[in-house]
């Protein structure tokens, strides 16, 4: 009987290994700095404000795309749209906001974690980081196919840019037709052609330079 029920113990840990990351409402954290935008979703960097993700561990959906974290009596607004290996990461200038007040391009702190608390919120309240002319989430058609598979009804659009930091590819917005599993572009889908017109920059940590993401 001892070596039944252990048994069921090691069954329950592994399956809670393989379950899936899932997300909290809301809680207390410790956030830390991130300077190098990224999306495992295909979120295009070029079609938002960098300067404002979260990047923490947990899956990456459309239910839970827009976070508000307070900490110091600051709030900043967030998109999730990567997942980290553990940590409660945020982009540095929203994380260097919520430490100093000021952004880190003009004022750049250093150091780690800050206590503070966070809710998930409608993605409506994170409109103002979305810079795709039509306020849509522009994900790549060529990588991010899973993701935008999952959204449903929720304001996304295709475009034919191959990485997140838009440095491949035609800025072109692309189309799915009912049943297809891959999008239709203007020019070739998944292009590697260089592409200089949509740039992302990055803010380095402790200097506060800009620089351009490769």
């Amino acid at each position: 009987m001892l070596f039944s029920k252990t048994l069921s113990l090691v069954a329950s840990a592994i399956a809670a290994v393989a379950s899936p990351i899932l997300s909290r409402d809301s809680g207390s954290i410790s956030v830390t700095p991130h300077y190098r935008y990224s999306s495992s979703a295909g979120v295009l960097g070029c079609k938002i404000d960098t300067n404002r993700v979260a990047y923490w561990p947990s899956n990456v959906d459309c239910n839970n795309l827009c976070v508000k974290v307070t900490s110091n009596g600051r709030t900043v607004h967030l998109l999730k749209v990567d997942t980290s290996g553990g940590a409660y990461d945020i982009s540095y200038d929203a994380w260097n906001y919520l430490l100093t007040g000021k952004g880190a391009h003009d004022s750049p702190a250093m150091g780690g974690g800050i206590p503070a608390t966070f809710d998930h919120v409608p993605l409506s309240e994170c409109a103002g980081l979305i810079k795709e002319p039509e306020g849509r989430l522009a994900i790549s058609a060529a990588n991010g196919m899973n993701f935008f598979e999952t959204c449903g009804n929720t304001k996304t659009v295709l475009y034919n840019i191959a990485n997140p930091v838009c440095t491949r590819g035609y800025d072109e917005v692309c189309t799915l037709a009912p049943g297809a599993n891959q999008a239709t572009c203007a020019h070739q889908l998944g292009s590697l052609d260089s592409l200089t017109s949509q740039p992302v920059w990055n803010i380095d940590y402790g200097t506060g330079a800009l620089s351009l993401a490769v």
